[in-house]
């Protein structure tokens, strides 16, 4: 699979965002083993709790959908939909992927120029509780 084309599915998914309270938009592009592509975006709720990330929506869809073994996500995200800087996963979305992801588990992020930086899971979340 190509990053692009995964960066590509997850700024799709910014025009999908829920975002009223931060209006922070953020799209993801779950790729599993299997080459399925489960795509995310942010939910937000007023109380806050209850919202939800891209990342998160994306894998679990994709654990719904019987998915656990997964290669890659690309996150896009900014400020109204329009992406400025790398956007690089939450605390509780990197314990997430540390669940279902092992450490070589690739985190693809583009910015506005155009520049993707990669990074693996277990850079992202050294020392993680995890089951892989």
């Amino acid at each position: 699979m190509n990053e692009k084309k995964l960066l590509e599915k997850a700024k799709e998914m910014l025009l999908r965002s829920y975002a009223p309270y931060s209006h922070f938009h953020v799209g993801a592009a779950l790729l599993a083993k299997n080459g399925k592509i489960y795509t995310g975006c942010n939910i937000e709720n007023a109380a806050y709790g209850p919202s939800n990330c891209a990342e998160r929506t994306a894998i679990f869809k994709a654990v719904s959908e019987g998915d656990k073994e997964f290669e890659a996500i690309a996150i896009v995200g900014g400020p109204d939909g329009k992406i400025k800087d790398f956007c690089s996963p939450c605390g509780v979305c990197r314990q997430v992927m540390a669940e279902f992801c092992r450490k070589d588990f690739k985190v693809y992020m583009e910015n506005a120029a155009g520049e993707i930086k990669v990074m693996t899971l277990a850079e992202l979340l050294p020392e993680s509780f995890s089951l892989k």
